[in-house]
């Protein structure tokens, strides 16, 4: 059996919204209503990797786990390896979850997606992605695509496929589906090994997008379809938006 854990990235520097995890919402830092989700995921304990140390102190006030990083890490996915590999030298878990600091509405079924596209031995790399049902978000660079090609399992629950590129633009063309790509990883514990000493990728350099650089060198990465996208917070609109969503959700 597989023996997953959970990793949080975070780190207060942030141009758009400075010191972001420890923005409260309903009084409480968003760092720990992302711990929240994770650990209703119920897949396997939950670490948040920091780069601060007021972080850390907000997630141990919570009854959390926290690790220091070092606060020059150029990724969230550095800060996770250097995280696991600290805590869990030999191995234990054999797959790890990543999921972004900034996803305070993440829905904990959407992370045990992420963890169900791992079910070929074959798939480095798991991640999930919904249906794109508005034109504007089609039309909005801010929105990650991604290329998803149907598979034998697309008509399991949640229905899997390959990943074969991601994009700001809305790819491909054509009529059908388009998928908002959503920003959690589960790596195995190899995968991120090799991942985290790659280096950026040409396509990952255009687009921005850390992920084309697993596909740039043959990785396979497999995307689990499940029905919302969590807020991502990067500016004060958007905490605006987080703090109305988990108004009337009772705390964890």
């Amino acid at each position: 059996m597989p023996h997953p854990i959970i990793v949080i990235p975070a780190r207060l520097a942030s141009t758009r919204l400075p010191d972001k995890p420890l923005a409260l919402i309903h009084g409480r830092p968003m760092i720990v209503h992302v711990l929240d989700r994770a650990r209703e995921a119920d897949i396997g304990p939950v670490l948040v990797a920091c780069a601060d140390a007021a972080i850390a102190d907000a997630v141990r006030a919570a009854g959390g786990r926290a690790v220091m990083t070092d606060p020059g890490h150029p990724s969230g996915s550095d800060r996770v390896h250097e995280a696991v590999e600290r805590l869990d030298p030999d191995g234990r878990h054999d797959l790890v979850v990543n999921v972004q600091g900034d996803l305070p509405t993440v829905e904990p079924a959407a992370i045990r997606a992420g963890l169900a596209a791992m079910g070929d031995p074959a798939v480095d790399i798991g991640t999930a992605a919904a249906l794109i049902r508005r034109l504007e978000e089609l039309c909005d660079p801010n929105v990650n695509k991604a290329v998803v090609s149907p598979g034998r399992r697309w008509e399991e629950t949640p229905a899997i496929g390959r990943a074969l590129y991601f994009s700001k633009l809305a790819v491909p063309y054509g009529e059908g589906p388009h998928y908002h790509h959503i920003g959690l990883y589960c790596y195995r514990r190899a995968a991120l090994r090799r991942f985290v000493a790659l280096p950026p990728g040409v396509l990952e350099r255009r687009e921005r997008l850390e992920q084309l650089r697993a596909l740039e060198a043959g990785m396979r990465i497999d995307v689990a379809i499940v029905d919302t996208v969590p807020l991502g917070v990067d500016t004060e609109a958007d905490l605006a938006r987080a703090r109305a969503m988990l108004g009337a959700r009772p705390s964890s």
